[in-house]
C-alpha cells in the first residue's frame, strides 16, 4: 500500500509517499515535495490546485492520502487558505483522503516507534510531519 501524507502549510501541501510491501517500508522517490496554491486563490486556482494533486497522486498510483488534522482554534489553528486545500484534497473522489489529529499520530508513533530515524530518510526538513503522518496511517490502517 502507497500512502501520501500531507501536512497543509499557508498556500502548499507539503507531501511525503511512503510504502509498505514484504514487511518493510519504503519511499518512493517523487517529481515534487509540494503542491502550491497561486495566491490568487480564486476558484479556478482551487480547480487547478485539485487536478494538480489528482494527477501526482493517479501518476505515483497512491492508495490512501492521510492529512495531519489541524487545530480549529488556538495557537496552532489553521489558517483560512488551508482549510479550503484540505477540502479540494477531500473532495478527489478517487482517493481514498483520511484525517489524522496529533493526538492520533502520537499514540501512533509511542506505540510503533518509526525503525528508521528521521535523519537517516533523505528527506527535506519541512517534510517531517508528512512523513510522520504517513507512517501513523499505515500503523492505524
Amino acid at each position: 500500500m502507497k500512502i501520501c501524507g500531507v501536512e497543509l502549510s499557508a498556500n502548499d501541501a507539503v507531501i511525503c509517499f511512503l510504502q509498505f510491501e514484504q514487511q518493510t517500508f519504503n519511499l518512493p522517490d517523487c517529481r515534487v515535495r509540494k503542491v502550491s496554491l497561486p495566491k490568487g486563490h480564486s476558484t479556478d486556482d482551487l480547480r487547478h490546485f485539485q487536478k494538480t494533486f489528482a494527477k501526482l497522486m493517479a501518476d505515483y498510483g497512491i492508495n490512501k492520502v492521510a492529512i495531519k488534522e489541524r487545530a480549529l482554534k488556538g495557537k496552532f489553528a489553521g489558517g483560512p487558505i488551508g482549510f479550503k486545500l484540505e477540502a479540494t484534497i477531500q473532495l478527489i473522489d478517487t482517493l481514498d483522503v483520511i484525517m489524522l489529529s496529533q493526538k492520533e499520530i502520537k499514540l501512533a508513533l509511542s506505540e510503533n516507534r518509526l525503525p528508521i530515524s528521521f535523519s537517516d530518510t533523505g528527506l527535506k526538513v519541512f517534510q517531517e510531519t508528512a512523513f510522520t503522518t504517513a507512517y501513523a496511517a499505515h500503523v492505524l490502517a
